[in-house]
């Protein structure tokens, strides 16, 4: 990192670095290169990779297809870590090849909780008061 960055550009090139990783991990995913009975049956989205401020280890937000085998889908992400690092390192041009930590993303979950919570009875007719 060059001695007169900000912390702005700091955030930026994790960021864009970030979404490198997403990107190389989603094709690698959707192209099948990986040989893995559980990652062939299943589509997975690569939702966000949060890249730590040295670069060194990227955290990876996943999500199978409608959320079916979740746990298996993690487990075989986990499993092949050692591969994905390698190809994720020769698309990614940084200075060291990140460690890769593979979690399920909760936000949809979370998002379509909060959705059903705002369309209960008594919570909707809140809402509608008040834009009244």
């Amino acid at each position: 990192m060059p001695a007169n960055s900000t912390p702005e550009t700091r955030s930026v090139r994790l960021l864009r670095v970030g979404e490198q990783v997403r990107h190389a991990l989603s094709d690698i995913l959707m192209r099948g290169d990986v040989h893995d009975e559980t990652l062939a049956a299943a589509m997975v989205t690569v939702t966000e990779v949060r890249m730590s401020p040295d670069l060194r280890h990227a955290t990876a937000f996943v999500k199978p297809l409608l959320g079916t085998d979740e746990a298996k889908v993690l487990k075989a992400l986990r499993t092949n870590t050692a591969y994905l690092q390698g190809e994720v390192a020769r698309r990614v041009n940084t200075k060291y090849a990140a460690k890769l930590k593979f979690l399920a993303d909760g936000s949809f979950d979370e998002g379509s909780h909060i959705d059903a919570v705002l369309r209960r009875p008594h919570i909707a007719q809140d809402l509608n008061e008040a834009d009244g």
